[in-house]
């Protein structure tokens, strides 16, 4: 199972931070093409706005998983530092529980505001908001996804080196 386990997070990890790099480079192209438009053309789109705001989201929430797999998230593991180690892996336990948890009710609860929106249109880009909302239950579900696989094992430290 081990093997499984490292091999589907092996390829989902990379997975979820390309399609998240994809949307932020997209994000830095539609800020430039905004901002060239309105200093230097004399008038910006307002969809660009609009756009790039739903693809900072969309890319974050992407790249929440794959983050917390690698341990990139900020935290104080200053507890798990301290305790012995049975009560080390029951806090293991928890917290993976409690993410677990969470990711699952934030994929429920932002996939019934996504279709709760679907009567109204965006503003600047005249589309249902359903389909940039839909990035918050795909974004919890990946997190939700790699969490499931990483299991209750301790999470991985960001280590400081010495200057």
């Amino acid at each position: 199972m081990t093997s499984l386990r490292s091999r589907v997070l092996a390829v989902s990890r990379p997975l979820s931070l390309c399609v998240a790099s994809t949307l932020l480079f997209i994000d830095l192209a539609v800020i430039l093409y905004g901002v060239f438009m309105r200093y230097l053309a004399g008038g910006a789109p307002i969809w660009t706005d609009e756009l790039a705001r739903y693809l900072i989201i969309g890319s974050v929430l992407l790249a929440a998983g794959a983050v917390w797999v690698e341990g990139g998230h900020m935290r104080v593991a200053l507890i798990e530092r301290l305790l012995p180690a049975g009560l080390c892996r029951l806090l293991n336990w928890y917290q993976w529980l409690l993410t677990l948890g969470l990711a699952v009710a934030g994929t429920v609860i932002s996939y019934d505001y996504a279709q709760s929106v679907a009567m109204f249109t965006s503003s600047g880009l005249g589309i249902s908001r359903t389909i940039p909302m839909l990035s918050l239950p795909v974004g919890f579900a990946l997190l939700s996804w790699h969490v499931l696989w990483y299991g209750p094992a301790p999470l991985r430290t960001q280590v400081e080196e010495a200057a």
